[in-house]
Order: C-alpha cells, then structure tokens, then sequence
C-alpha cells in the first residue's frame, strides 16, 4: 500500500506529472456521430456501459450480432436491454443518474470507440420490437443522447494482445461459473462460523471414585 505522502489529492498535482494532451487527442473529440464513428458504432458486437447508481459506479457488458445498437440519428443511439440476470443494475442506475460512458470493442482491431452522453429507458413497443430476435423483443431499449465521441487509440489493446489467437487463456485453467459460486458459498459458511463464538462446556460435578476413597483412607 502507498503512504499517504505518496497519494495524489489534487488535480494540480496531477497535471504537473503529465504533459499537455496531443493535438490530436483533442481533436479527435465530437458531439455527435461522424460518418467513420457511425461505422464503427454498426461493426461492433460488443461494449461496455459505465452508469452511476446510489452505491456507485458499475460497468456491464452487453453484446450481440454487429449493429445489434441502432443508430436513431448523429446524436442518438439504441442499445437493446437484452434478458440476463435480472439485477438490472445499469437500468436501475440510469433511473438514478442518466450520466453514461460506453466503450466499443470490434474483434481484430486495436482502436476502440468510447461516447459519453445521457442515458433514458424506453419501453415504446415499437421501438422495442425493432429489435425482436427469433421472434423475442427486448423489454426494455437504453436511449442514450450523445455529448461527446471519440475514437482511442489502439496501445492498449496491441499491448495487452487481446485479439492475438496465441494469448487466449486456456479455459480449462481457468475457474468455471459453479467453482466460482461454490467459493462464494463456501466463504460465507466460513465467515459464519467465525462470527460464533463456542458456548462454554459446563463442567461436570465430580463424584468419587474407588482410586479417591483409596487415597483417603491411607492418608
């Protein structure tokens, strides 16, 4: 752990160990959809959406077949609320605080998308029927209004290899979904047990033995 005198506690002191952004990191910036953003936007299957709740921030994935989010128009974006696993944690952080921030990711390429904006739960049957798969719709549709955009650049992905085929994890190695609960479980019981302190043993009344009476008579 860092001592406190190692702790950064302002934005001053953060910016003096930085140096000023790229022109380019700037200017990449919009308030809207541009023509390749749009592009990048209908070619991923896969984001991440960072929303804000009363317990703090989470970050879900949703994914599907490319272009499975509409883009209503250069401001506006639809993402369908698939079923899962019912916390509807995102859902129920939008209805909190609307701020979002979505990362897209298309397999193969090292430049990602992120968009910043506001976020509205639509339940118009219209709207969700648009986007009905084998005959089922989505409950609900994230209607997220766009105020910033841009694309970032591919150095972390080319460092961290993620679409290189040698560096997928061995799946075997890797603990499954019931191994994962059953180590939940398992700590609970055992948080448990600490938690319980031992009732004392109440000890027995002693009763006289042949040995004792012995010993008494020779004393």
């Amino acid at each position: 752990m860092s001592t406190a005198e190692f702790i950064v506690r302002d934005v001053a002191g953060l910016e003096g160990l930085y140096d000023s952004p790229a022109w380019a990191a700037v200017a990449k910036e919009t308030d809207e959809l541009i023509a390749p953003y749009k592009a990048f936007v209908e070619a991923a299957p896969y984001l991440t959406l960072a929303t804000i709740g009363p317990d703090g921030p989470d970050c879900s994935p949703r994914g599907d077949a490319p272009g499975f989010v509409k883009i209503a128009d250069a401001k506006t974006i639809l993402i369908p609320n698939r079923d899962g696993n019912n916390r509807n944690e995102s859902l129920r952080n939008i209805v909190h605080d609307p701020r979002v921030a979505i990362h897209f990711l298309v397999p193969g390429c090292c430049e990602s998308l992120r968009v910043k904006g506001k976020a509205s739960i639509s339940i118009d049957p219209v709207m969700t029927a648009s986007f009905a798969v084998n005959g089922r719709s989505p409950r609900t549709v994230i209607v997220v209004a766009i105020e910033r955009v841009y694309f970032h650049c591919g150095k972390a992905i080319r460092r961290s290899k993620l679409w290189d085929a040698a560096q997928e994890a061995d799946r075997p190695n890797l603990p499954k979904p019931n191994a994962m609960l059953a180590a939940i479980q398992w700590q609970r019981v055992r948080s448990a047990i600490g938690t319980r302190r031992p009732k004392p043993v109440p000890a027995e009344p002693r009763t006289e033995t042949t040995i004792d009476r012995g010993l008494t008579e020779k004393a």
